[in-house]
């Protein structure tokens, strides 16, 4: 009788899995706009905080609970990658951002992030951190091999807040990664720490010998920029071939900055944010040799997932760079001239979607994730 129950139940729960991740695109019919609709390219998943586009029209995406899935675009359904590693999926951590490899048809090579627990000789239960892997997808099992930790940050610490992380590939091939303050504010300001850095390794994890600091004494060699909080957005300007960077501020002072190499971005000795109960931070809001951003939000909007836009499908966004929102809960269209941002526009609010992710896709169409579960695409109206 037992048996029986749990077969049924079984069937029930694999039914309701098929369906969820089955379904095709569909128009969000409540989303209502004369430019523009919101279609749902994947939904009943868990939270998914980076995807990336396969060269088979197909999505890599990661679960903050700790899986790697590729949805498949022509037959609709969603398989788990095997021999992912564990992860720390508790607090702000968990599987986080994945970046496909541009020769990903040739060398089945992808790069991602998570949150992992290591030991420490210092910390009695071990701690935790900040990695970035590299991994080589077997399509025909869906199974990762030749699976390497390519960056790990240290020092490690027992949070489990503010890991960062995105990863974003340059034109020649370099890596860049942001790393969260870790909770451990001071270290952003600190060149023996990786935390609040955005950091720049080859494909392999070495350091690139022209590296800000690579011969400074006592830094570590991977530092690109410092200053940081927790930097949940990297871009390049497909134009000019600019790095830019969006964080969390504390209580308002989310920021979006032009990434420099060895350029000190400030936090906490500088921020626009506040304590959460209420007292300023650190010493003002500017101060000499420390740069100011190119945009702030007072009150915080969480911005999370960062890209620019240089489709053909909207020409009226082309050159804009957009940003996700988890507390404000809409997508951002900033208008950059000449290394400013000049205006804003708040896009898809009346959704009350917590906003991820943001990239473009293959084809020019705008796709987010949301914390709701769902892989969204923005398509113009015909």
């Amino acid at each position: 009788m037992k048996t029986s129950t749990f077969l049924v139940f079984f069937t029930l729960v694999f039914s309701f899995l098929s369906y969820s991740f089955g379904t095709k695109s569909t128009e969000l019919k409540d989303f209502k706009s004369s430019k523009f609709k919101v279609e749902v390219v994947l939904e009943g998943i868990g939270v998914p905080w980076g995807f990336d586009f396969l060269p088979d029209g197909g999505i890599l995406f990661s679960e903050r609970s700790g899986g790697i899935k590729v949805f498949n675009a022509k037959t609709n359904k969603v398989d788990s990658i095997k021999g992912v590693p564990e992860v720390v999926a508790s607090g702000q951590g968990g599987m986080l951002d994945v970046l496909i490899h541009p020769e990903f048809k040739n060398n089945k090579t992808f790069f991602f992030s998570y949150s992992k627990k290591v030991e420490d000789k210092f910390l009695k239960e071990g701690g935790y951190t900040t990695v970035v892997a590299r991994a080589t997808l077997n399509k025909q099992n869906n199974a990762l091999t030749s699976l390497k930790d390519i960056f790990i940050a240290r020092p490690f610490n027992t949070n489990t807040h503010h890991y960062g992380s995105r990863i974003v590939m340059d034109k020649k091939g370099y890596l860049f990664i942001s790393v969260g303050d870790r909770g451990n504010r001071h270290e952003a300001q600190s060149l023996k720490a990786h935390m609040g850095k955005v950091i720049r390794i080859h494909q392999d994890g070495r350091v690139p010998k022209d590296n800000p600091f690579f011969k400074t004494k006592g830094a570590l060699k991977e530092i690109w920029s410092f200053g940081h909080r927790n930097a949940q957005g990297l871009a390049f300007d497909p134009i000019s071939g600019d790095l830019y960077e969006q964080e969390h501020g504390p209580r308002g002072g989310d920021e979006i900055n032009k990434i420099q190499k060895g350029v000190n971005y400030g936090w906490p000795v500088i921020t626009y944010g506040k304590e959460y109960w209420g007292p300023s931070i650190g010493e003002g809001t500017k101060k000499q040799g420390m740069k100011q951003p190119l945009k702030y939000w007072v009150p915080s909007i969480a911005p999370c997932g960062l890209a620019f836009y240089s489709g053909s499908k909207f020409p009226d966004w082309k050159g804009s760079l957009f940003s996700g929102a988890l507390r404000g809960k809409h997508l951002n269209r900033l208008t950059v001239k000449d290394g400013k941002v000049v205006s804003e526009e708040r896009l898809l609010g009346e959704l009350g979607f917590r906003v991820r992710n943001v990239k473009q896709g293959p084809s020019g169409l705008l796709y987010l994730s949301v914390d709701q579960g769902k892989i969204l695409r923005i398509v113009p109206k015909n």
